[in-house]
């Protein structure tokens, strides 16, 4: 769906719910005001619940607008203001939930017309902080690699891939947008909004204020325990995301590599370093003139056609064993059923620690046998050597530890008993932390590292099990909504 289709619905939607407050609650005071209502109330409704289906995406896309924020205040006379983003980090999923609830509560208080006054003030002041996010995604785009956001007179022609976070999540995986467009729907959500503030008391009311009260209050809690339900005891049942059930992952990601392959150069844009003059030119016409346009006197940028197929994170599925080798074919293109155990961080704490560790020095004496023609080389230990090394000792999270010893481990002993290959990707970790991790937990599984944004795309648990079979996704869980593996095995690969 794209945005254009989304606000064609909620038009169609706003229009009947202000025939229903106009011709049969007879309650409206304006009908732009109830049109206005219902309207901006029914994208809200909307645009929350998409994210509400899965709270964990909007926590991780905060993640990376505070570490976005951070990197960009820390250099800078407002350096003060950095420390409070990792702060904020370590709230994102409260904070997202939050933020989901309020959203949503928001657009039902809207087409209420409950609390008229202080619905305006938290819708302007929603939206305003909406507007901020998405501008300063928008204009860092404009921002060249290794010039900061406050540097305004190093700025220069717009990327797409300048830009750190190039989606605001407005809609969750629902719909992505670009930045720039995200940043005009916000600026348009500005109308309503000052509309909202100075004619308040033009906004429809429906029914009595205690069942006003009632309704949001219920909405609230439900919302609150809707969220929850997404991501502390289960995964998202409405998965946007292309790691879904059913989907065929390597097809699927050969397919858009090879849209990719195909993309070919249609236009080079050339701006002018010292007037900022910029120009674009048929690529055939470039490759004519390209001696008039020198690199130390021009900014070019290659314009690409469209892909056939629109690039996704499958196209980031890329998987590497302990030493490095690539083990997406091993993953994805085996013939016998994978189980795949994801874990986009290991939560544990490094001890600096002490070993001794005895290093043993051989001497190798050649013995004739017997005063013949023969030799054999003996070896002998000459001594041993005992040398204190440092480490980092790593002590896991109990609760962390137990849903591996508990939960994961009998699933994948019984996996491994009926001949079913396990393999486990590990993010933000070192091969030592996960040489300790096995030490420690003795998972007995073959050990992979990928980037951890990918994990957590794939499934949102931690750790989560996904079952693959010849590339495609059969199934996965949430640690705490594991089933049994007889279960699985009845059900999928009997």
């Amino acid at each position: 769906m794209t945005l254009s289709t989304l606000l064609l619905y909620v038009l169609v939607a706003a229009i009947f719910l202000t025939l229903i407050v106009v011709y049969l609650l007879k309650k409206h005071r304006s009908i732009p005001m109830s049109f206005a209502q219902n309207y901006v109330g029914a994208l809200f409704l909307f645009s929350g619940w998409v994210k509400a289906v899965d709270p964990l995406g909007t926590a991780y896309k905060m993640q990376d607008y505070f570490a976005e924020f951070e990197a960009t205040f820390e250099p800078t006379w407002f350096g003060f203001i950095a420390p409070i983003f990792p702060l904020l980090s370590q709230y994102v999923v409260a904070f997202s939930v939050f933020m989901i609830v309020f959203e949503i509560a928001l657009g039902l208080m809207l087409i209420l017309g409950h609390k008229p006054k202080f619905t305006s003030w938290a819708f302007l002041l929603l939206v305003i902080f909406f507007t901020v996010l998405t501008g300063f995604t928008f204009l860092t785009g404009y921002v060249p690699d290794g010039v900061n956001f406050f540097q305004f007179s190093d700025w220069g022609a717009y990327k797409d891939t300048n830009m750190k976070v190039t989606d605001c999540g407005c809609f969750g995986d629902f719909i992505k947008l670009e930045p720039r467009t995200s940043f005009l729907k916000d600026v348009f959500l500005l109308i309503p909004g000052f509309f909202f503030l100075f004619k308040s008391e033009d906004m429809h009311m429906l029914f009595g204020r205690n069942v006003r009260n009632i309704l949001v209050s219920l909405a609230v809690v439900g919302l609150s325990y809707y969220c929850f339900s997404n991501y502390v005891w289960d995964i998202p049942k409405n998965d946007f995301r292309p790691f879904k059930k059913s989907a065929n992952i390597y097809e699927l990601k050969n397919l858009e590599e090879e849209a990719q392959a195909n993309v070919q150069i249609t236009h080079y844009g050339i701006t002018n370093k010292e007037t900022n003059e910029k120009i674009v030119l048929p690529y055939a016409q470039y490759l004519k003139e390209f001696k008039n346009y020198p690199v130390e006197l021009y900014d070019l940028e290659q314009i690409k056609s469209e892909p056939l197929i629109a690039k996704t994170k499958l196209s980031d599925f890329d998987i590497s064993d302990m030493d490095g080798y690539n083990m997406n074919d091993e993953i994805l293109n085996n013939e016998k059923p994978v189980i795949y155990l994801v874990a986009y961080k290991l939560y544990g704490d490094g001890v600096p620690a002490t070993k001794i560790v005895k290093d043993t020095i051989f001497a190798f004496d050649t013995i004739n046998i017997n005063r013949s023609d023969q030799y054999k080389i003996e070896k002998n230990i000459r001594k041993i050597d005992e040398r204190t090394v440092n480490y980092t000792d790593y002590k896991w999270k109990e609760y962390y530890a137990k849903r591996y010893t508990e939960v994961v481990k009998p699933f994948i002993e019984e996996a491994k008993r009926n001949g079913v290959e396990v393999i486990m990707s590990v993010g933000q970790a070192s091969p030592e932390q996960i040489a300790d991790f096995e030490t420690d937990i003795n998972l007995g599984v073959k050990y992979s590292t990928a980037d951890d944004i990918l994990l957590k795309t794939i499934v949102r648990s931690n750790p989560g099990i996904v079952l693959l079979n010849k590339g495609i996704l059969l199934d996965k869980w949430h640690h705490k909504k594991l089933p049994s593996f007889s279960e699985v095995k009845e059900q999928y690969l009997d």
